[in-house]
C-alpha cells in the first residue's frame, strides 16, 4: 500500500473531470427544512404530558433541555379516579427545599407540578406527599392519609448525528503521484456540495490497495474514508436561532449532507457511463459507497441502555458521581467526591 510517489501519466484536470462533473450533475440542492418532531420520552405516561406515580416504585422521566416537563401527578392513576377529601400536596425538589413559590415550577392546586425551561442542574429526585381525609363509616371518626410519589428526573439531548463515508476509486498503479492530487481535490468538491449546510468534511484519509478481483485480476484501487459532521464554522449561529431544539437542526443538515454525497457518488456512475468516452485514469467503484451513523453527547451528557431504558437512545444528563469532558457517548465514573452534581463535565 503507497499513498504518493512516481509521475502522472495524464494532467490531473483530465483525472479529475469525473469528479467536477459529478458535482454538477449532483447540484447544490436547498435545504428543506422540515421540523422533526418532538418526543418527550417517559416512563408511565398514561396521559398526554401527565406522568402519573406510583407508590411502589420511583418513576422516570426524561425532558429535554429548555422544555417544560410533562405535568406530574401527586397521585397514581386510580387515586386520580378517586374523590379525596381535603387533599393537601407538598413537593420537595432534589435540593430537599419545598417547590412552593419557586419560580421555575408551575405547581397546581390540583397537585400537579411542571418545572419550567428544565436544564441540566434541575435534574434529580422530584417528591410529593399527598395527604387527605377519610371518615370512619360508622364511627364519623377522620383519619388522615398520606401516601408519597418520587419521581426521577433527568434532562437529556438528542444525540449529534455525524457519519462516516467509505468509499473506493480504481487507480492505474498505487505510486501514481496524482493519487494524492485526485484525493485533495475530491475533498474540495465534497466540502462545496455541502458547504452552505455549514456542514463539513472531517477526518479524511486514503490508502492504496492491490485487490484481487475475480476474473478481472489484480487492480489497484484507493480506499477513501471521512467523516461528515455538522459542525463546521457557523453552526452556533443556526443554535442561536434555535437554541430549544439545536440538535434537531444540526442533525437535519447533517443528514442533507449525507444524502447530497449519496447522489454525488450516484452521480459519479452515470458519468462514467454517459460522460466519457475513456475512462478516467482515477474513477469510482460503482456501489462501493457505505455510510455509517455515529451518534456523539455534548459535554456533561452521555448514553446508558441499562439505566436509563425509558430513554435509551438519548443523550442524558451525566449523574453525580459520573462525568462526560468531551463529545463521548458515555459518562465516566469520577472518584473525587467532591463531583456530586447533575451534568459534570470535569472530575
Amino acid at each position: 500500500m503507497a499513498a504518493g510517489g512516481g509521475s502522472p501519466r495524464c494532467a490531473p484536470g483530465l483525472l479529475l473531470r469525473v469528479v467536477v462533473v459529478a458535482a454538477v450533475a449532483a447540484g447544490l440542492r436547498p435545504l428543506h427544512g422540515v421540523r422533526a418532531e418532538e418526543e418527550q420520552h417517559s416512563v408511565d405516561l398514561v396521559e398526554k404530558n401527565y406522568v402519573y406515580g406510583n407508590p411502589k416504585h420511583e418513576v422516570s422521566v426524561y425532558v429535554k433541555v429548555f422544555t417544560n416537563s410533562p405535568f406530574l401527578l401527586c397521585m397514581d392513576l386510580a387515586r386520580s379516579q378517586e374523590e379525596l377529601l381535603d387533599p393537601n400536596y407538598l413537593w420537595i425538589g432534589p435540593d430537599g427545599r419545598s417547590l412552593e413559590g419557586q419560580l421555575h415550577v408551575n405547581l397546581t392546586e390540583t397537585g400537579k407540578l411542571m418545572l419550567l425551561g428544565f436544564k441540566e442542574y434541575m435534574s434529580g429526585a422530584y417528591t410529593c406527599t399527598l395527604s387527605h381525609k377519610i371518615i370512619e363509616t360508622t364511627t364519623q371518626e377522620e383519619r388522615e392519609m398520606f401516601e408519597t410519589y418520587k419521581f426521577m428526573v433527568y434532562a437529556y439531548r438528542e444525540a449529534d448525528h455525524a457519519y462516516q463515508v467509505s468509499v473506493r476509486f480504481t487507480t492505474r498503479q498505487c505510486e501514481l503521484q496524482a493519487n494524492g492530487q485526485f484525493f485533495e481535490e475530491l475533498l474540495k468538491v465534497l466540502t462545496n456540495v455541502i458547504s452552505d449546510l455549514t456542514c463539513h468534511v472531517t477526518e479524511s484519509s486514503y490508502k492504496c490497495h492491490s485487490v484481487r478481483i475475480p476474473n478481472r485480476g489484480l487492480l489497484h484501487e484507493l480506499f477513501v474514508s471521512f467523516q461528515v459532521n455538522p459542525f463546521a464554522q457557523g453552526w452556533e449561529e443556526v443554535c442561536k436561532q434555535v437554541p430549544y431544539d439545536c440538535e434537531d437542526v444540526t442533525n437535519m443538515r447533517v443528514q442533507e449532507a449525507r444524502d447530497r454525497i449519496g447522489e454525488f457518488f450516484k452521480k459519479q456512475t452515470y458519468a462514467l457511463r454517459h460522460e466519457f468516452q475513456t475512462v478516467p485514469t482515477i474513477h469510482y467503484v460503482e456501489n462501493s459507497f457505505s455510510v455509517t451513523h455515529i451518534d456523539s453527547c455534548r459535554p456533561g451528557f452521555g448514553k446508558n441502555d441499562v439505566t436509563h431504558q425509558g430513554c435509551a437512545s438519548c443523550c442524558v444528563v451525566c449523574e453525580p458521581g459520573t462525568y462526560s469532558p468531551n463529545n463521548e457517548v458515555t459518562c465516566q465514573v469520577c472518584t473525587d467526591p467532591q463531583v456530586r452534581m447533575y451534568g459534570a463535565r470535569f472530575c
